[in-house]
């Protein structure tokens, strides 16, 4: 069964989350320098299905644009064009990095290892993804 694949796009690392084939858990898949995404996709879509890709959309708390949102919607673009054929929709980001954070101490996370901007982006984008997968159910 195809899976559903969740992106924490950043200028610098994306974080990548991804849903087991039965679309029940959310897992961390790994952090990817952006510069190397495209690669990282097009390799990951050969070896496993995707039905869905989720791009995590940066919003304010008025709903109005970041600075970092004209860089999402230009991944977008790019993806639509590289990969016609796959669906991609937006999930709202707000608060997720500061969730991943939290859970982070939740899980004993070591402090060095809480520091690692990787491991926020990665864990976000498995927020992001589980709470659309909760979203589902509702």
């Amino acid at each position: 069964m195809p899976r559903i694949l969740c992106i924490d796009y950043g200028k610098k690392r994306t974080g990548i989350a991804v849903t087991d084939p039965l679309k029940i858990i959310a897992t961390s898949l790994t952090t990817v320098e952006t510069h190397n995404l495209f690669p990282f996709l097009k390799n990951y879509f050969q070896q496993e299905a995707v039905e869905l890709v989720l791009v995590g959309e940066p919003k304010n708390l008025d709903d109005s644009d970041t600075h970092a949102t004209p860089l999402v919607q230009q991944f977008i673009g790019k993806f639509k064009k590289d990969f016609p054929g796959m669906k991609i929709e937006t999930v709202d980001e707000r608060y997720t990095s500061k969730l991943a954070s939290q859970a982070m101490v939740e899980m004993g996370m070591k402090k060095k290892d809480r520091r690692k901007k990787e491991n926020i982006d990665q864990i976000a984008a498995a927020i992001m993804l589980q709470e659309y997968l909760r979203s589902l159910d509702e």
